[in-house]
Parts: C-alpha cells; structure tokens; sequence
C-alpha cells in the first residue's frame, strides 16, 4: 500500500541531497564524448558538453586531434553555448547534438568516423582528488598487443588565486611480452601553462581501433566564476 508519508520523507531526503551536492560542488561538471577516429589512426576527435552553473546554458566543445603531431588540426576547435538556460531534467547534450550537426563538414574533411571509437585500456574511479593535485602514477594493460603501460603524469602548479598557472606532462614506460621496455619520457607539452587550472588527473586511457595509437583523457579542475569546473582534455601518442 503506498504510504503518503513515506513518500513525503523521502522526497525531503531528495531534497536535501540535491542542496548538500550543490553545495559541495557549484561549479558545472562536463560531460567527455568520444567522436572517433580517422580511418588511418591519424585523427581523433572528441567533445565536451556541460550546463553553465551561473545561467543554466547548454554548451559544448568540439575538437580535432592530429595524433603523431599530438596538436589540434587547423580550425579543429569549435564551441557553442546557447543563448537560453535548460529546463529541468536536460544536460546539455542538445548542445553538444546541435554543434556536431553544424560542423559535419569538418569531421568528413579530416575523415572521422564516429564508429571508429577508441577501445578502453584505463578507466579511473572515482578517489582521493589529492592525487590530482599531486600526480599519479596508474597501470594498464593492452590486451591486445600484450603491451603492459606504467604512466605517471606530473604536475606543476604556480601561483595561487587570479595568477594561478600550471602545466603537466606524461612520462610512459612500455613493457613488451618479451620483457623489452621502450619510454616515452614526455608526452605532452609542459610548457604550456594553463591560466585557473588546479590540478589534472587521467581520466581514462584508450588505444586506437587502426595503429594502437594512445590517447589519454585529462580532467582538469579549473577555477571558475562559480566554484569548480570540471573539463577535459587529451594527449595523443602515435606508436
């Protein structure tokens, strides 16, 4: 029998939950979206979509990667926010649907295929964030190859506040079957600093479907208006 104050109680809790998590994190948290791969291995393509935590406006990010360069293709960087807040139970991915739509042409140019999605070699659990801040040291597997990775990504935050600055780089140890071992000692480019950025943290770690090229996923916290952004970002390496 359905009980009427049960159901009052339990939405209080709902309630309740919703404002402490609100409260513990105001900033907007984006969505990673895996596009795919060029049928070469060559170009990867990838977006990120979210809700603006001040005006409740859908946004995404479309970007381009040229692997063996590790750098965006030319004009492979595209963004739309809309121009009216979401209503409730939305996430942004109307956004996210409507940028794809309007930039097919750049993904037929460079060849992409949505269907050539990258195959998950690393997928992160939810911890502790002070190994973001920190860096992290993880291990994986390419069953495929029969390759086994060890990754450390390490970070280099300066200033603090307004001024806030960093940058971090990868350093990759590859252990073939026969027990050979080849290191990538940076990839990435730590000259890069990124202004409000506070610390990385691999995400997730994917091989190409064609060449066994990686790709590393990187979520950032980034410092915004609102508290906390969530944001992401990747690191090619062409094998």
């Amino acid at each position: 029998m359905f009980d009427k104050n049960h159901s009052h109680v339990l939405s209080m809790i709902c309630v309740s939950f919703f404002l402490y998590a609100s409260s513990v994190w105001a900033g907007d948290i984006a969505s990673y979206v895996d596009l795919g791969f060029s049928q070469d291995g060559k170009i990867y393509m990838f977006a990120q979509y979210g809700v603006q935590a001040g005006t409740l406006k859908p946004w995404a990010d479309l970007f381009i990667v040229d692997v063996p360069k590790n750098e965006f293709v030319t004009g492979g960087k595209v963004s739309f926010v809309h121009d009216m807040p979401v209503i409730a139970g939305q996430d942004g991915s109307g956004a996210l649907y409507r940028l794809i739509a309007r930039n097919a042409a750049l993904a037929e140019r460079y060849g992409v295929s949505y269907l050539l999605q990258g195959h998950p070699l690393y997928i992160a659990i939810d911890g502790d964030v002070s190994a973001a801040i920190l860096g992290e040291t993880i291990e994986f597997r390419d069953f495929g190859s029969k390759n086994y990775y060890r990754a450390q990504l390490v970070p280099r935050v300066e200033g603090s506040g307004s001024n806030l600055t960093s940058s971090f780089y990868i350093a990759l140890e590859q252990t073939g079957l026969d027990g050979s071992k080849k290191t990538y000692p940076q990839v990435g480019n730590p000259q890069i600093k990124r202004p409000l950025i506070s610390s990385y943290r691999i995400r997730k770690v994917m091989v190409a479907p064609r060449d066994g090229s990686i790709i590393f996923v990187i979520e950032m916290r980034r410092q915004g208006p609102d508290g906390v952004d969530i944001r992401y970002m990747v690191e090619a390496l062409h094998l």
